[in-house]
């Protein structure tokens, strides 16, 4: 059975039931969170639109109380899972189009989730629903759970494992092709200080995994000597940002870069160089210690850089900054590979803060340890057998990634897809997960889906 030369006569309807998605801004809002709507009502929307979808093709489906869903398809005492989420990062700025409006340009497809994790997600259903239409008899059944808390904290996933069928094994369709079987481990730490700071208040970042694209802080009225300074240093390092004056202060705001946490190197954070030129114009122990200790995306500040030989280097990244009432608080998202533990890590960090010039204490640290899955085992040769077939793809090899999917949630699971490692050129920009204007081309979600539907079916044979 030829799947990518079936499911070209799903495209018109996927596009349209991925629009309908997509047009839900299903952000995590606990100030609408109620009974069977925990993480909010625009997340449950989207979950009542999956599971509405589940039901009118003909699936069994399954409200776990909001905090997830799930559609299964077949019988068996064993079962394969396809884990996706429905919720989004906040859209953040600099869109040219409408985040929650899907648009179609020069076959490419825009909107906040049609890469992370809508899209996806909406393909391994239609992965399901292509297997059911041809009457695909499994020996096993094939369940694809729907998440509502990914990007927050997973704590959807832990519900489900209380409440619902653990799979067997499967995968998630939230990073990379081929297959990803490894993913380092996630330390979140919160560092805080009342020492004194010129900085008045500032309000920096919007979740620990997105890397700070724009940042502003109040400080008292700048000279025309501070304001030059500002203005030299946005230039020597290529900077956009702006002056606002105000009665009694004026508040400084520069332009960076957002991405993903786990690729902290592809992004600019704005917030510490906030830090950095606060600490350097007006001699700000706070802001020059701050600097530091997070300048670089290595970790170098902290003494917790390092490479292993699996996972790759360990990354940073200062996702939120606050100061407010003479406290300054920041929340950072460092990836680590399996070398190394969250233990080690917080006890270099401890010995860095314990050696600044400044007070600086570590608030809280929330550790996930590393996944890792044999690269040779069935799981993996599997999945990885049919995303060659339909790919034609036979040299790039299965990796490890730095951010964290779903898989680590799960015994025997892996991520896999939906990018593909082949990326052509456009005149136009196609932003990534988390960024401006996410985009990602139709006919690589649609061959996904094809993907998709092989491995389900030889996984469930």
């Amino acid at each position: 059975m030829n799947f990518l030369e079936q499911v070209k006569q799903y495209e018109e309807q996927f596009l349209s039931d991925l629009k309908g998605l997509i047009a839900i801004p299903s952000l995590e809002n606990f100030d609408t969170a109620t009974e069977g709507a925990p993480f909010g009502v625009d997340v449950r929307e989207a979950l009542d639109y999956m599971l509405n979808l589940g039901r009118e093709a003909g699936f069994e489906v399954i409200d776990y109380d909001g905090y997830a869903g799930a559609i299964v398809y077949g019988e068996g005492s064993e079962s394969i899972g396809m884990l996706g989420h429905l919720d989004v990062v906040p859209f953040g700025e600099g869109w040219s189009k409408e985040a929650t409006d899907m648009q179609i340009h020069d076959g490419y497809i825009f909107g906040r989730g049609v890469l992370d994790d809508k899209g996806p997600t909406m393909a391994a259903f239609y992965a399901m629903k292509l297997l059911k239409d041809n009457g695909t008899k499994l020996d096993k059944k094939l369940i694809l759970i729907l998440g509502t808390n990914e990007e927050t904290g997973m704590r959807c996933m832990d519900y489900y494992k209380e409440h619902g069928e653990i799979p067997t094994a499967g995968f998630t369709p939230d990073a990379d092709f081929p297959v990803i079987y490894g993913e380092k481990g996630h330390l979140g730490v919160v560092i805080s200080s009342k020492e004194p700071t010129v900085i008045k208040s500032m309000k920096a970042g919007e979740r620990p995994n997105i890397v700070i694209g724009k940042a502003a802080a109040e400080l008292p009225k700048m000279s025309q000597e501070d304001i030059d300074l500002f203005k030299y240093y946005l230039k020597v390092n290529h900077l956009k940002g702006e002056i606002y004056h105000n009665d009694d202060s004026d508040t400084i705001e520069i332009e960076g870069k957002y991405f993903h946490a786990a690729m902290a190197y592809n992004g600019i954070n704005a917030a510490v160089h906030v830090l950095n030129f606060v600490g350097a114009t007006y001699d700000d122990k706070l802001a020059q210690q701050l600097s530091v200790l997070l300048d670089d995306w290595k970790g170098s500040g902290f003494g917790i850089d390092m490479e292993g030989g699996y996972m790759g280097f360990l990354t940073m990244n200062t996702g939120i900054v606050e100061v407010n009432n003479g406290e300054t608080t920041v929340t950072i998202d460092i990836r680590y590979p399996n070398i190394t533990d969250g233990d080690a890590l917080i006890a270099k960090m401890k010995d860095a803060l314990a050696a600044s010039t400044v007070k600086i204490e570590m608030v809280s640290a929330d550790d996930s340890v590393p996944l890792f899955v044999d690269p040779d085992s069935k799981l993996v040769k599997t999945l990885e057998q049919s995303y060659r077939e339909y790919s034609g793809d036979y040299t790039t090899p299965n990796k490890t990634i730095g951010g964290g999917t779903y898989a680590r949630k799960f015994d025997n699971f892996v991520a896999f897809g939906p990018e593909f490692p082949q990326h052509e050129e456009t005149s136009f920009f196609v932003g990534g997960p988390h960024e401006k204007d996410e985009g990602v081309k139709i006919e690589s979600l649609m061959k996904a889906v094809a993907i998709y539907a092989k491995a389900a079916q030889d996984l469930a044979k």
